[in-house]
């Protein structure tokens, strides 16, 4: 890919040229202005395609999974998203994986662990629960949880529960990529029992403002594993009331590690937004993956241009540096946007720049 600018690879073909470039693959080698242009973009230049996944259109397939796969044999029944440009790393936007999990009353998967960072946001369902490293947490519709790293971790919904939908994201793509991953069954199937409190990590670590005297936690991760949707919600409608927001993002607030303030995991980081009734966004760009699941409401968000109509337990992707806005299409009730995304590796590495749009009164033109 030639380009003639200054300071750019411009080397046109000759066949002198062409046998030199042979010779160079014989020892594994080739000039580097063959492909210069290409792996060092002007900005970046995402293979992910924006994405809308409608529950809608998935929660029948998530549940016809229960009749033809067991959790014994699939090890986790899940349908995992696929993102056009992402097919051969298995991901739904950029180097994050994200997937649909079903389980039954009864039913309880084994305890694992590996090297990718991992969470669920539960979408429907009475009665799941997660355990994590012998911590266990009760789970409810919109609650947010941590499996991180290296975790022993197993979940279940018990007998007297219902069936419970949740999505699962995680680093996988990007650990892989990084030639690090790891997995390993518990050697005992499941956990025993740890005498542990149940919820007794949101208990310790979840109380505003307040951290226990006596506490020491020396993990890369938040000890508080699971973030509950209540108290989440309360807390963005108080934001709300003492500020503006943000042109680009409503009332936005991560998700943190109470030990650090930062993010919740060393690769995954974790964000709640609300768009008040019939708010709608400017647009910007940045760089990082998201991936966005509705929690409450219902709106749209233009990605790279395109439209995307969406509404509770919809799920869409935004990829690095897209321009992305939001509306809220109700005029008397909040939407409320939980996202996931690699922010922990772009700005630790340095990497992270942000852009607002410049056109338009700051809006793009969208095509359904």
């Amino acid at each position: 890919m030639r380009e003639n600018v200054i300071g750019r690879a411009n080397v046109e073909d000759t066949p002198e040229l062409q046998a030199y470039y042979k010779d160079l693959e014989k020892y594994e080698a080739g000039a580097l202005w063959t492909v210069a242009n290409k792996i060092e973009p002007w900005q970046p230049q995402s293979a992910s395609v924006p994405v809308l996944w409608r529950y809608q259109d998935l929660r029948e397939h998530v549940l016809r999974s229960v009749e033809l796969v067991s959790p014994e044999k699939a090890g986790r029944r899940v349908i995992y998203l696929n993102n056009p440009g992402r097919r051969d790393v298995s991901a739904a936007v950029g180097w994050l994986y994200s997937g649909l999990q079903v389980m039954h009353p009864g039913e309880v998967a084994s305890a694992h662990a590996h090297s990718a960072s991992a969470l669920r946001f539960i979408m429907e369902g009475t009665g799941a629960y997660t355990i994590v490293d012998g911590h266990k947490m009760t789970l409810g519709a919109r609650d947010f949880v941590l499996t991180p790293n290296g975790t022993w971790h197993e979940h279940g919904v018990e007998a007297g529960g219902s069936v419970c939908i949740w999505q699962d994201g995680l680093d996988i793509p990007l650990v892989n990529a990084l030639e690090a991953n790891f997995f390993a069954v518990h050697p005992k199937i499941q956990q025993e029992e740890s005498g542990y409190p149940v919820d007794d990590m949101t208990k310790t670590w979840g109380n505003p403002g307040l951290r226990p005297a006596d506490s020491r936690w020396s993990k890369g991760y938040s000890p508080m594993f699971k973030y509950e949707w209540e108290p989440t919600y309360d807390s963005l409608r108080k934001y709300a009331a003492a500020t503006d927001g943000s042109p680009f993002d409503g009332i936005l607030m991560n998700y943190v590690n109470p030990i650090t303030g930062g993010h919740v995991m060393q690769t995954i980081g974790a964000s709640m937004q609300l768009l008040r009734p019939g708010e709608k966004t400017k647009s910007h760009r940045h760089t990082g993956s998201f991936i966005y699941q509705v929690a409450k409401g219902r709106g749209y968000s233009i990605v790279a241009g395109k439209r995307l109509d969406w509404q509770e337990r919809d799920i869409f992707c935004v990829p690095s540096w897209a321009w992305h806005e939001h509306g809220n299409a109700s005029d008397s009730d909040d939407a409320c946007l939980f996202s996931f995304n690699d922010l922990p590796v772009i700005e630790g590495l340095g990497f992270y720049r942000e852009e607002a749009y410049g056109d338009n009164s700051g809006h793009q033109p969208a095509a359904s």
